[in-house]
């Protein structure tokens, strides 16, 4: 076998990897979602996922795969999604000031949903607090994003800049 041959067969391994971390991701973000909204907990879609699929509406080949998946959520409301989280197989925990719902009980915390709180700061030094969810008539409609099963998401992006997808009741 020369080189090229091999070359071919590393990419195709590679590509298989890459495809399926992406997807991987994908599918601890759906999985959450489709928990929080089917408990009627309000939420959002926050961070990287955001803001592709904000930028894959403009260009499509600008968007940037991210590795983790953040949710915002109001304090209150955090019994109950750690209720729903767990009915699709999510496990809370709390380490390092963070909250966060590990995608089972093996997970590592980059394999998790990250929680921020509405209204609150994430660190002592932010300047501004996350933003407080609201609930607007879609910008970003279900099918864009691939989340089709539930007529109460809604989601809300303030002009491309604040990299959130607001969802939930």
């Amino acid at each position: 076998m020369g080189l090229s041959e091999r070359q071919v067969v590393i990419g195709e391994v590679s590509l298989e990897r890459m495809v399926r971390a992406v997807e991987k991701v994908r599918d601890r973000l759906l999985r959450a979602a489709k928990a929080l909204d089917a408990a009627n907990i309000p939420y959002a879609v926050a961070g990287g996922n955001a803001v592709a699929a904000w930028v894959a509406r403009v260009d499509e080949a600008a968007v940037r795969n991210t590795q983790d998946v953040d949710i915002i959520l109001r304090r209150g409301d955090l019994e109950a999604a750690k209720a729903a989280m767990a009915q699709a197989g999510f496990v809370y925990r709390h380490v390092k000031s963070i909250d966060m719902f590990l995608d089972g009980s093996e997970a590592k915390a980059r394999d998790a949903v990250r929680i921020l709180f509405a209204g609150e700061k994430v660190r002592q030094d932010d300047l501004l607090p996350v933003p407080e969810l609201r609930n607007r008539p879609p910008i970003i409609s279900r099918s864009e994003f691939g989340y089709d099963i539930s007529p109460s998401l809604q989601r809300d992006h303030q002009g491309g800049k604040d990299g959130h997808l607001h969802g939930g009741s």
